[in-house]
């Protein structure tokens, strides 16, 4: 038991370190193979910090854990705008400029819907799996189509994008070597993650759902919080949002999506009707303080963050006490 929390323990801390690592240097490489800061922003860094959640969810998926690699992207959405999005605007309220961004939340609310329908018949098989690598390949498609046209370099995503990779130059050479090493430790530490969780949800009679909708999300956002916490610190609150939505994208995309090319996921009735409800709710939340209403300038503030904040920490207690009361304690 105590190597299945030691390996879960150092599993997150390789896998936060390397993600890190991974998103530094691909970040950079972009910049210097000639990609813009809005695209560098939209896709390198928001679908790099997926990159954890990616390799969890794939290597649960090979071993015959479907379920962990569900709880780990649904869980993950749910972290990413409770946990993260809602502490960094308690700390400091979000003005919201982009309008690259406003136009990617509804998206992010299709894509919600689109989940949704595929739950419905309790399984995502192959063919509803691969409907969402298309959509997450369309998707990168026409982000790189807009971010080439004229006016896109003037969005304040861009900006924020670009003042963030100024602060820490590196070549190309440091960039790919960083990139192929962050990538080699996230595999490794996937594993390990994996293996721990799984250990663990069996010795507590736990569902692997449950094990990836809390620990597991939790510890594969942490990469998310990390680059928030600092960009908050430069003040580049649309590179915040940025993380967020394009993490969220690529998670119910991409991750669900590989999960179930990989493994056909069957889908319990309390996803549907507990932890999909949970993701929509919050997304609508999200997506009404961003994008403002009644004339309100886009703008996430301190209470707005706090709602997001207990919205999460009510929902990961009930399930906490799910698992204890099913022990009987």
């Amino acid at each position: 038991m105590l190597l299945s929390v030691a390996a879960v323990l150092v599993g997150l801390v390789l896998l936060v370190w390397s993600a890190e690592r991974f998103v530094e240097g691909a970040a950079a490489s972009a910049r210097h193979l000639g990609l813009s800061p809005l695209l560098i922003g939209m896709l390198v860094i928001g679908f790099g910090t997926s990159a954890p959640e990616l390799m969890v969810s794939a290597l649960a998926a090979g071993q015959g854990n479907p379920g962990l690699a569900l709880g780990n992207a649904y869980g993950s959405n749910i972290a990413n705008i409770g946990l993260i999005l809602g502490l960094v605007a308690l700390l400091s309220p979000l003005a919201v400029h982009s309008q690259v961004l406003r136009q990617e939340l509804p998206l992010l609310g299709v894509v919600t819907l689109l989940a949704a329908w595929q739950l419905g018949d309790g399984l995502i098989n192959h063919t509803e799996a691969v409907v969402l690598l298309v959509v997450l390949v369309a998707f990168i498609g026409f982000s790189i189509w807009r971010g080439r046209q004229a006016g896109a370099a003037e969005d304040p995503l861009a900006g924020d994008t670009a003042e963030s990779l100024a602060i820490k130059p590196m070549s190309l050479t440091a960039g790919l070597s960083w990139t192929l090493v962050g990538l080699a430790v996230l595999i490794v530490s996937s594993r390990i993650l994996v293996w721990g969780a799984v250990a663990i949800a069996q010795r507590f009679g736990v569902s692997d759902l449950i094990i990836g909708l809390t620990v597991v999300a939790v510890g594969t956002s942490l990469p998310e919080l990390a680059s928030s916490i600092s960009a908050l610190r430069r003040n580049e609150h649309d590179l915040v949002l940025g993380n967020v939505v394009g993490s969220n994208l690529f998670n119910t995309l991409g991750v669900v999506g590989l999960a179930g090319v990989i493994h056909p996921i069957d889908v319990g009735g309390e996803v549907l009707a507990r932890d999909w409800p949970m993701m929509a709710a919050m997304t609508l939340l999200m997506a009404a303080f961003a994008m403002g209403w009644r004339g309100r300038q886009g703008r996430i503030n301190r209470l707005e963050g706090a709602t997001l904040l207990l919205l999460f920490l009510g929902y990961t207690t009930y399930l906490v006490n799910t698992v204890l009361q099913a022990r009987g304690m």
